[in-house]
C-alpha cells in the first residue's frame, strides 16, 4: 500500500524575511496542509531561529521548517534594510537553488518579495505561485511603475518627480510618490536599492508565476481587483477558526492578556499594536502614554523592547505603569488574532499594516489608524475613506499626536455606530468570501488543483 507522507504533494514556501510576510505565508501552509500538501517553510536563519523559539516545534507534521543564510554576519544591523535586501539579493536565490534540487518539488510557493528566486526555480523546471501579503492596489500599482515613470511621477531610479498624490482608478486609494514600498528612509543608495529590488520582483512575478495571489478579499478592494484581474484574491487568511495553529510569530507572545481580556467589560478596551517595525521616539511615546491615561478606559498597548529610541526614561515609564495597574495592560507581544477576536476589545489602534487590516476587518473591529510607512497611507485610506470602517490620527504641526488628538478620537471610533455597522457589513462580507461558493474559497481552491498537477 502507498505510504501516504510520499504520496503528498510537497510544495516550497518562501517568505520575505519579516513578521508581516512570515505570518501570511505560515497561514497559507496550514491550509494546504489541511488540503494534504507536504510544506518545507524556508526562511532565513536569523527568523529561522525565532520560528524555533516561539513555536516552531508546535507545528503540524506537515510544515517542516529550513533555513538558507541571509548574507549578513551575525553582529550586522538587519533594520538598515537596504542593505539587508541587498544582502538577500545576492545571497538567498543561490541557496534557494540548491534546497530546490535537494527537495525535488515542482512547484515554488513564494513571496513576490522573493521574486529574485523565481527565475531560479523556472531554471529547474519548478513552476511558481507568487503571493503579494499586503493589498492588490498596491500590488496593482507596482505593476503601473513603468507608467508611472513615464507619466512623469518618478525618475527611472523611482525618486519622486512630482508632490501631491495620484489616484489609479476611482475606488482604489491614492498613492503618495514619496511613500512608495521602496521609499526608505536614508542615504539615496537605499532607495535605488530599495527600488531595483521591488522592480525585479514585481516583474518576475509577472514573468514566471502562473498564478499570483493576495490577502485581500473581492469586496474590500472591489475597483483593485476589476482593474487588475490577474491578482486574486484568498484572504483574509487565518491558520485556523480556533486561533490555536501558530502563525509564524517571531517574538514571544504573552498570552496573559488573554485573561486580563475576559475580566473586561464587553467593547470596553483599546488596543494598540504598532507592527515589528514601528519605532517612536521618546515625546512621541510618552503623548502616547499619556493620551491612554486620559482616555480614562481599559488599554492594552503592544510595547517592544525596540519601540522608542533615544532618552526615554525608563523611571518615567516604570512610574506611568504604576499608575494605570489594574486599568491598563502593557505587553511585549501578544497574540493579535486572538486579542482582536475577543468580546472585549472596543477599537484598534493600528499602523494599518496590511495583515492587521485584514484581521481587524474579519474581527469586526473600528481602528483609529496611525501609519508609520509605506503602504499603511493606503491602508488607512481604505479604513477611513472607503470602508469608513475607522479614522486617523492628526499629528499637529511638530508631528506628534497630542495626548488630546488620541483621546478624542479614541471616544469619536467607539461612539460611531456608523463605524461600527460599517465594521460589520465588511465582515460579513469577507465571511461570505471564504464561505462555500465565496471568490477566496474558489481561488483558494484553484490554487490547490493548479499544486497538484
Amino acid at each position: 500500500m502507498e505510504d501516504t507522507a510520499t504520496a503528498a504533494p510537497h510544495v516550497l514556501v518562501l517568505p520575505f524575511p519579516a513578521q508581516g510576510h512570515v505570518t501570511p505565508l505560515m497561514e497559507l501552509s496550514h491550509r494546504l496542509v489541511d488540503h494534504g500538501f507536504q510544506v518545507t517553510f524556508v526562511t532565513t536563519e536569523p527568523i529561522h531561529g525565532l520560528l524555533l523559539a516561539t513555536g516552531g516545534a508546535a507545528l503540524p507534521d506537515g510544515i517542516r521548517l529550513v533555513s538558507v543564510p541571509d548574507g549578513l554576519a551575525d553582529g550586522d544591523d538587519r533594520r538598515d534594510i537596504s542593505r539587508f535586501v541587498d544582502a538577500l539579493f545576492g545571497c538567498v536565490p543561490g541557496y534557494v537553488e540548491q534546497l530546490i534540487r535537494e527537495t525535488k518539488v515542482r512547484w515554488l510557493v513564494g513571496d513576490v518579495n522573493m521574486g529574485m528566486c523565481f527565475d531560479a526555480a523556472r531554471k529547474l523546471g519548478v513552476r511558481v505561485a507568487a503571493v503579494f501579503p499586503a493589498s492588490a492596489a498596491c500590488l496593482g500599482t507596482l505593476f503601473k511603475v513603468p507608467q508611472l515613470i513615464e507619466d512623469g511621477f518618478f525618475d527611472d531610479k523611482g525618486f519622486p518627480k512630482r508632490h501631491g498624490s495620484f489616484e489609479i482608478a476611482p475606488g482604489m486609494p491614492p498613492f503618495c510618490p514619496s511613500q512608495m514600498p521602496w521609499s526608505i528612509d536614508g542615504p539615496a543608495e537605499g532607495q535605488e536599492v530599495g527600488y531595483r529590488m521591488v522592480s525585479r520582483n514585481t516583474q518576475a512575478a509577472r514573468d514566471h508565476a502562473e498564478i499570483i495571489l493576495c490577502n485581500s478579499f473581492r469586496d474590500a478592494e472591489a475597483a483593485a481587483f476589476q482593474l487588475f484581474p490577474s491578482i486574486l484574491p484568498v484572504g483574509p487568511l487565518f491558520a485556523d477558526a480556533e486561533l490555536r495553529k501558530p502563525v509564524g510569530q517571531l517574538l514571544p507572545e504573552d498570552t496573559g492578556c488573554l485573561r486580563w481580556l475576559d475580566a473586561q467589560p464587553h467593547r470596553s478596551v483599546v488596543y494598540l499594536a504598532f507592527g515589528s517595525f514601528t519605532i517612536f521616539d521618546p515625546c512621541q511615546f510618552q503623548e502616547l502614554a499619556l493620551g491612554l491615561e486620559l482616555t480614562g478606559r481599559p488599554f492594552l498597548w503592544v510595547v517592544r523592547p525596540d519601540f522608542t529610541t533615544g532618552d526615554l526614561s525608563e523611571a518615567w515609564f516604570d512610574e506611568f505603569k504604576d499608575r494605570v495597574a489594574g486599568k491598563g495592560m502593557v505587553v511585549s507581544w501578544c497574540p493579535q488574532q486572538q486579542v482582536l477576536a475577543h468580546s472585549a476589545v472596543a477599537c484598534f489602534v493600528s499602523h494599518c499594516g496590511w495583515n492587521s487590516t485584514m484581521e481587524g476587518v474579519r474581527n469586526c473591529v473600528p481602528f483609529l489608524c496611525w501609519p508609520y510607512f509605506v503602504d499603511q497611507f493606503a491602508n488607512r485610506d481604505y479604513i477611513c475613506d472607503i470602508w469608513r470602517t475607522g479614522l486617523a490620527v492628526s499629528p499637529g504641526e511638530d508631528g506628534v499626536v497630542t495626548k488630546e488628538e488620541l483621546s478624542s478620537k479614541v471616544e469619536k471610533v467607539i461612539g460611531d455606530e456608523g463605524i461600527a455597522e460599517r465594521a460589520r457589513v465588511l465582515r460579513d462580507a469577507a465571511c461570505k468570501c471564504l464561505g462555500e461558493g465565496g471568490s477566496s474559497r474558489e481561488n483558494f481552491d484553484r490554487l490547490v488543483d493548479l499544486l497538484r498537477e
